[in-house]
């Protein structure tokens, strides 16, 4: 092994070692929706939709009548929409603020 960790449990098994699946957090921001059918692309340099997910949650007090955005992960970033994608023309758009956070998987 050039590098990397090992970590042992309590029964002298091993259980993390340099080719266990791990993932972290690579992207945090605020997002603001637009109110209107439209997305924004948030620049994620590595990212794919095989190798990453992202979501976003409220930051504050979220009422009955806020809308969720919803992401996409893309090749190089991440698309947030103000809308639900397939039933843009009906779906209700939102201006809210959410965290978007992005995880890469590794």
């Amino acid at each position: 092994m050039a590098y990397g960790m090992r970590i042992w449990g309590p029964d002298g098994l091993l259980q993390v070692d340099e080719n266990s699946f791990t993932m972290r957090v690579v992207h945090s921001s605020l997002v603001t929706g637009s109110n209107t059918i439209a997305f924004q692309t948030i620049s994620v340099p590595g990212v794919t939709p095989e190798n990453a997910t992202a979501f976003v949650v409220p930051i504050g007090a979220y009422s009955s009548l806020d809308k969720q955005l919803e992401t996409e992960v893309i090749s190089g970033g991440v698309n947030v929409y103000s809308y639900i994608r397939g039933r843009g023309q009906y779906s209700n758009k939102t201006g809210i603020t959410m965290r978007l956070i992005v995880i890469r998987f590794y």
